[in-house]
């Protein structure tokens, strides 16, 4: 795994603080390239889970494919080889799949594609997912990290007609049955929410169902344990059945009067 040199500071640091420091002068060592790609990386992941989870499954069952000309298509995403060339090994460790360098957090993994790897990109227009986030609601995702605003009735308009556009695209109505379905589908999930009068929500048609780990993890134990509990109250109504009948001899013993 890569490190750095000591502090120059004479004061102890957190293991968070290493971290964050190792992973910086890691960094500096590498060489920097000039290539410089006018697209936000956090945006365009943001678009991507967005469409897995609210998009892609109404997809899948519907058995369509998306064309390549469509801007939702994975290809039409620059950074998608390079999302999936990352290694979560564990929880502070992040591996590049192209050359095996370890990191300690995600960011500077981002970092070092843009350094050593930004040579793989392919910049072309219509390959910034990030510029779909109007339509596709990256906001609402990204709530976090990004402050609320006021709805603007303009930009409102904007990402609507951009929303549509999409559809329109990817999703034809003289494209077929499934074409128009997951047309109508687009417009109910993403475009119609649109608007500044409230009252509709984006992701109404839900999304992918995810699997509660914890839920899972309940089901096992519930059936590795019922087996013993039942041999528990087997075992406890065999011992009460044994005392009465101790007491029943011991009372009928009692009963008989010597001749």
């Amino acid at each position: 795994m890569e490190g750095g040199g000591a502090s120059s500071s004479p004061l102890p640091q957190t293991d968070q603080a290493l971290r964050e420091s190792v992973g910086a002068r890691t960094l500096m060592q590498e060489p920097y390239h000039s290539h410089e790609v006018h697209c936000s990386r956090e945006r365009s992941r943001a678009a991507w889970e967005i469409i897995e989870e609210y998009l892609t499954p109404f997809v899948e069952k519907e058995q369509y494919q998306i064309s390549s000309k469509c801007r939702l298509h994975p290809d039409n995403d620059m950074f998608r080889e390079q999302e999936q060339h990352k290694i979560h090994a564990d929880v502070n460790h992040w591996k590049c799949g192209f050359c095996k360098k370890s990191f300690h957090a995600e960011k500077y993994l981002d970092q070092h594609f843009d350094n050593r790897h930004s040579n793989l990109l392919n910049d072309s227009h219509g390959r910034c997912l990030a510029d779909l986030c109007g339509a596709l609601h990256c906001d609402k995702i990204m709530a976090s990290k990004i402050p609320k605003t006021k709805c603007n009735p303009a930009a409102a308009a904007k990402n609507r007609h951009l929303c549509e556009s999409l559809a329109d695209n990817c999703f034809p109505i003289n494209g077929g049955v499934s074409s128009s379905r997951l047309h109508d589908l687009f417009l109910h999930q993403f475009c119609d929410s649109h608007t500044c009068t409230g009252g509709r929500k984006p992701f109404s048609r839900g999304g992918r169902k995810k699997i509660n780990v914890y839920y899972i993890a309940i089901c096992i134990l519930i059936v590795m344990f019922l087996p013993l509990f039942y041999l528990f109250v087997y075992l406890n109504q065999r011992q009460m059945k044994g005392i009465q009948d101790l007491k029943r001899i011991s009372k009928t013993s009692h009963k008989k009067k010597p001749t």
